[in-house]
């Protein structure tokens, strides 16, 4: 059939064109509902998860920090074999934007990235939520912080030839983690000493975190370990005369659903 574009009305152009408008909708609709689908399968969680070993996962982040810095180096170390194992939804995941971790978030001092990276992989992989096992995976790793010398991680292939000292933070906050060892070290924050102390910590952490996710995978994790709001009634760490000293404030502890 030949077009004859005397034929083609005004009316029948507007015509036409809701009909492909209405058309097009619908395809798009359509197609974004299969999309949506999809997605959906790919990225519900909990994530899938297979055991990984410690030590590659460990030298893997101890490497990814002089890329990635704490936070994203953590995340990475455990989602690139998931990548290889599952393919979706960890080939999608951008782990790249998650760099802001460093230095206690865009260097803030406040939590030390490591931890947030091992809890964001911990409730992505283990179940989201108070009390969820996400969660208490993520409990035990931050109160490991905490209570360890770190770092204990030796790597293969080190930046620094020389031997690290160990220091415990007794807190989860990169400030006073990074302080205290630069005391013990006697070295400055911009020191490459420092540099791969950071780097040996946080093998350290992803390694913890994947001993204890692969402990979920067998059944075998359990954690008796309280969440900080259920001891002081208010968010909070472990240790607060660090910063406090002598004006640690007092607490409403009303309402508490420990009492």
């Amino acid at each position: 059939m030949e077009f004859d574009e005397k034929k083609l009305t005004r009316r029948k152009l507007i015509i036409g064109a809701g009909t492909f408008a209405a058309g097009a909708a619908l395809l798009s609709a359509g197609a974004q509902n299969l999309i949506s689908k999809a997605e959906a399968k790919e990225t519900a969680l909990p994530w899938p998860y297979e055991k990984l070993d410690p030590n590659e996962v460990a030298e893997a982040a101890y490497n990814e920090w002089y890329k990635l810095y704490c936070g994203a180096a953590v995340i990475s170390s455990i989602f690139t074999p998931l990548k290889k194992k599952f393919g979706e939804p960890y080939a999608s995941f951008p782990v790249d934007s998650f760099i802001w971790m460093h230095g206690g978030v865009a260097g803030w001092g406040t939590m030390c990235g490591t931890e947030i990276g091992a809890t964001l992989a911990a409730n992505m992989i283990a179940g989201q939520g108070v009390f969820k096992d996400g969660e208490k995976i993520a409990n035990e790793v931050i109160q490991w912080y905490c209570d360890t010398e770190l770092p204990t991680y030796a790597p293969k292939n080190p930046k620094i030839s020389a031997k690290l000292p160990m220091s415990k933070s007794g807190s989860p906050l990169c400030h006073v983690s990074v302080g205290k060892w630069m005391k013990v070290a006697d070295k400055g924050f911009w020191s490459p000493e420092r540099k791969d102390r950071c780097a040996r910590l946080t093998a350290n952490i992803a390694a913890h975190t994947v001993k204890l996710l692969n402990d979920w995978k067998d059944g075998k994790f359990k954690s008796d370990l309280k969440i900080p709001a259920m001891t002081y009634n208010i968010t909070a760490q472990h240790d607060c005369t660090d910063c406090h000293g002598g004006k640690v404030p007092e607490i409403n502890t009303k309402g508490n659903p420990a009492k």
